[in-house]
């Protein structure tokens, strides 16, 4: 029997050795359209690979994700974080938890979890062509047949794990066979703010912020970076994946409200203010900072609300206080467009989840193709949650696909 693996990315290496330890005598062979495998292994998360997040809920960790939770949940029960910490592990990749719960290679490299699949798949037997486009495939009687630009392979099961496509006409082969397209669009991405004055304080980093769009419910929490266009850091990435279509069908257009004290209330603020001017009544507001953040975003937010560095702590007023409240917690920046990240580049939409049965992740159009990985509409926010559903949907793929 002929397995054939569309797409040498995360999900297809994954499906692909699922399949050979399953099916031993079954020949399995990745189909890569360009000259190297894993290229999005390799950039992830710096260069590190955030392959897994500790949370060992499957309710939980299906959460996570803004797109595709309900069918997540059923099929973490065959593969979840906890089975992924288990098959690295047990192949000599020792991992590493962080204090924010996401998972890295001990390495600090994704070379470790690139070398430890190719090693796999060199043990079990799997075959990976390069430079193998696949155009379009057809439906024989017994098996499929794969078409490239100069040649064909016969198969007899397909798993597609061409990944996340930024535009329709990358799905419209699979939109032949009957299958829905959800529209892709962008999901982890950043703020773009145009002449604002706090792209002045790039590199500025507040490690915990919450950020909302303005007249919506959507709310991203974390970390906050401070960069050259815009905003950016988890607290963004987060809101961007919740926000993905609404966002899109704002054009990019919207305003967004930081409140840079996490989720301090505005009565605890205020008694925090009365205690400092009981207590430091004669300093200057600009170097008595009582915050986590920096001086010189300190220093931006005290003139975002007009109140003079010079002036001390006793002769705020209550009118300087109102502002410096609303400021330090509504302080409102109007959004124009986005960045992404071209090598991490994360899409919603894709093949519609209810053309698929999760148990299998075999197609309900075609008997014998079975897919996996970002080109289903699943994704999840940042910290190794993406990667964790290519594992898990290859590795139900691989298993399934001679059942």
């Amino acid at each position: 029997m002929n397995i054939a693996i569309i797409g040498g990315g995360a999900a297809g290496f994954f499906a692909a050795l699922s399949a050979k330890k399953h099916f031993s005598k079954a020949n399995v062979t990745i189909y890569e359209k360009s000259g190297k495998v894993l290229s999005k292994v390799k950039i992830s998360g710096g260069g590190r690979c955030n392959v897994t997040h500790a949370c060992f809920s499957n309710r939980e960790l299906a959460a996570f994700y803004p797109r595709g939770e309900n069918y997540l949940r059923k099929a973490f029960e065959q593969f979840n974080a906890q089975s992924t910490v288990e098959w690295f592990e047990s192949r000599g990749v020792k991992l590493k938890t962080y204090p924010d719960n996401c998972i890295f290679p001990q390495s600090n490299d994704s070379q470790s979890i690139i070398d430890c699949f190719l090693k796999e798949a060199v043990d079990l037997g799997v075959e990976i062509k390069f430079n193998q486009s696949i155009t379009h495939l057809d439906i024989e009687a017994n098996g499929f047949t794969l078409y490239t630009r100069d040649t064909h392979y016969q198969a007899d099961r397909i798993i597609v794990t061409t990944g996340g496509q930024p535009k329709r006409s990358g799905l419209e082969w699979l939109e032949k066979l009957g299958h829905e397209i959800i529209e892709p669009i962008p999901s982890l991405f950043t703020f773009n703010m145009p002449q604002n004055p706090i792209r002045e304080l790039m590199g500025n980093v507040v490690e915990k912020a919450t950020v909302k769009v303005e007249g919506t419910k959507l709310m991203g929490k974390g970390p906050l970076l401070v960069t050259h266009w815009g905003m950016s850091g988890p607290a963004i990435l987060q809101l961007s994946a919740w926000g993905a279509r609404i966002l899109a069908e704002r054009n990019y257009e919207f305003a967004i409200l930081v409140n840079w004290l996490d989720e301090l209330k505005e009565d605890s603020l205020r008694a925090q203010f009365l205690r400092i001017i009981q207590e430091h009544e004669g300093k200057k507001v600009a170097n008595l900072n009582p915050f986590p953040m920096t001086s010189r975003l300190w220093n931006f937010l005290l003139q975002k609300s007009e109140i003079h560095p010079e002036m001390r702590w006793k002769d705020l007023g209550k009118k300087n206080i109102n502002k410096l409240v609303n400021t330090l917690l509504n302080d409102r920046y109007e959004v124009s467009g986005k960045t992404t990240f071209k090598e991490e580049f994360v899409t919603a939409g894709g093949i519609a989840l209810t053309d698929v049965d999760f148990k299998t992740m075999q197609s309900k159009k075609v008997p014998g193709l079975f897919f996996a990985g970002e080109l289903l509409d699943i994704d999840g926010i940042t910290g190794g949650f993406n990667f964790q559903a290519a594992w898990t949907t290859g590795f139900i793929a691989g298993k399934s696909c001679l059942i």
